[in-house]
């Protein structure tokens, strides 16, 4: 639990949140100064982009970004996530720790968006409400509530201003990116911005996410290994998502519990993914761990946020099917047919590069062509696909912008694979991929 006295008011207004990136490049401007006229004093001549990725100045910047919260939190957040390997290893640190930084509006602040959302008297409707919340991340917070006719609720509430933000938070953070070389030329993140603010639009839209919460819930109703919340519809607005509070512990605490326990959980993660991409095509493609937590006394895997849920078309959906099937058998071709299907190579490319590409997609997929449990705690499969990933990405006439849809999914895979490995689990991944493979 955070100290119960660090809260940061969010900045609302455009000119406020433009003012806040403004002072970030300056502070950064003139860290760049102070650190050269050190360097120079020792007899160095430093380079600029030296001076620009020094911990300091990517301090300054992870700070800000999470000082603004809203787009300028989750762009942060993606870039780690998707261009991590790329990206100064200071700055990766940092922007991968900005979920965990957030801190919670004022009470007062609050309040006031309560009040606009409920109105003057809105605490009438409660028997007990807990000002202090028992998480925050980028685009809200969740707060515990218990309401006067009995129900338990857990309470995500936005922060004021958020969704009006995005495009020009996420248009701001990418110039400051660009403009302090923070991030190499040589990389293009413009398409993955462009998928960020579309994604973010949906997060912030808690009518849709309730609605994706509860297709969910008709869509899992006869599997009772999973626990969705219920949707009070009452007290749910755009701004303002009320479910019900349910028990459980956070999934990475789970590296505690035994070998079993820890087994049982990712077969229950990778069987709710391949659920989401071969039979519902609707993917809560956000790996976040803070997602998912686990009821050791009911043995249910609990889902919590569905905000970055994303319908996939049926070409595409098969298309990985097809991609998967033909790394666990080699099938190369097969692979490329799939790859291409899914929206890989519209972009002139050699070769010799979509060879790599298929290379890359059958490290990827070692754990689902390993017949048997797969040890996650030791394999340094990660490694493996950062450096091919790398590798790929910084050859000139090798990268290219892969489609919106892989780029989420495999940010969810990804982050099952992240999971597993903190928790040293083993898992069949074939076993429970086989009734989808094409034969």
């Amino acid at each position: 639990m955070k100290d119960s006295h660090q809260y940061s008011k969010v900045p609302k207004g455009r000119l406020s949140r433009l003012t806040k990136l403004g002072s970030l490049a300056s502070k950064v401007a003139t860290g760049m100064v102070a650190e050269g006229v050190k360097q120079l004093a020792a007899g160095h001549r430093p380079k600029a982009s030296e001076l620009l990725l020094t911990p300091k100045n990517a301090q300054r910047v992870a700070d800000q970004l999470a000082q603004l919260r809203g787009a300028a939190m989750k762009v942060g957040q993606l870039l780690s996530m998707d261009a991590g390997d790329l990206l100064p290893k200071e700055l990766t640190e940092l922007l991968s720790r900005l979920q965990a930084d957030a801190k919670p509006m004022p009470i007062s602040q609050l309040n006031h968006v309560l009040i606009h959302n409920w109105g003057e008297d809105w605490q009438d409707k409660f028997a007990q409400f807990s000002f202090y919340p028992v998480a925050a991340a980028s685009i809200g917070q969740v707060h515990r509530a218990k309401t006067k006719d009995g129900r338990d609720l857990a309470l995500k509430i936005q922060y004021p201003g958020i969704g009006e933000s995005i495009d020009s938070d996420v248009h701001n953070v990418s110039t400051l990116l660009n403009l302090s070389g923070l991030i190499p030329k040589s990389i293009d993140v413009s398409e993955l911005l462009e998928e960020a603010k579309k994604q973010l639009h949906t997060e912030a839209d808690y009518q849709q996410e309730s609605n994706y919460l509860k297709s969910f819930s008709r869509l899992m109703a006869d599997d009772p290994r999973f626990l969705i919340p219920e949707i009070y519809d009452d007290l749910t607005c755009e701004t303002i998502l009320a479910m019900s509070f349910v028990e459980g512990i956070e999934i990475e605490q789970l590296a505690k519990q035994p070998q079993e326990v820890r087994d049982e959980v990712m077969s229950l993660a990778f069987t709710l993914l391949f659920k989401e991409v071969f039979e519902f095509r609707l993917v809560q493609t956000d790996p976040n761990f803070a997602n998912y937590r686990y009821n050791p006394e009911t043995k249910q895997f609990i889902l919590l946020d569905f905000g970055a849920t994303r319908a996939y078309p049926e070409h595409v959906a098969e298309g990985y099917r097809q991609l998967m099937s033909g790394a666990i058998t080699e099938n190369r071709e097969a692979m490329l047919a799939a790859l291409k299907q899914i929206g890989f190579f519209h972009q002139p490319i050699e070769d010799v590069a979509k060879q790599a590409v298929v290379n890359l997609c059958l490290e990827a997929c070692e754990p689902l062509a390993f017949n048997g449990e797969y040890d996650f705690g030791v394999t340094d499969m990660g490694k493996r696909i950062r450096d091919a990933g790398s590798e790929l990405s910084m050859n000139s006439g090798y990268w290219h912008t892969p489609p919106a849809d892989a780029i989420f999914l495999h940010r969810k895979l990804g982050g099952l694979y992240l999971l597993a490995a903190k928790l040293k689990a083993r898992v069949n991944v074939y076993a429970l991929f086989k009734p989808y493979m094409i034969e």
